[in-house]
């Protein structure tokens, strides 16, 4: 089955910690201003959605979601979740840990991007 994000072990050992001292949580992928492209990661329902948000899938049990104009330049990658040393912008709860999540990305293979195909990318269906 072909998804189009995942998650580094490490990014999912954060992703648990932040579950345990938050509750359940969800990520936004950032289009690029004040925290750069970079996956946010808020407590769940905390980041209001739009209708046009793309939902990617989930990493670690916790929904990703992107914007639907930042996904026509991403729709053709998959989306890895990593994890490094540093402090991330204030907007988002891995900050304080240390850790920043980052975003890896490779493109789809052909086989891929047509088993994709049948998928669908309304952000609000998951919610």
């Amino acid at each position: 089955m072909v998804e189009r994000v995942s998650a580094t072990p490490a990014a999912l050992d954060l992703i648990r910690l932040l579950v345990s001292k938050h509750g359940p949580v969800m990520f936004f992928q950032s289009g690029g201003c004040c925290e750069n492209s970079a996956p946010l990661c808020y407590p769940d329902g905390e980041f209001k959605l739009s209708p046009h948000d793309v939902y990617l899938g989930e990493v670690g049990g916790a929904p990703y979601h992107m914007g639907h104009r930042d996904f026509e330049f991403w729709q053709n990658t998959h989306l890895i979740v990593d994890v490094v040393n540093g402090c991330s912008g204030t907007f988002a709860l891995d900050g304080p840990e240390g850790k920043t999540f980052i975003c890896r990305s490779r493109l789809f293979s052909d086989e891929e991007l047509l088993a994709l195909d049948a998928k669908p990318q309304s952000g609000m269906e998951k919610r």
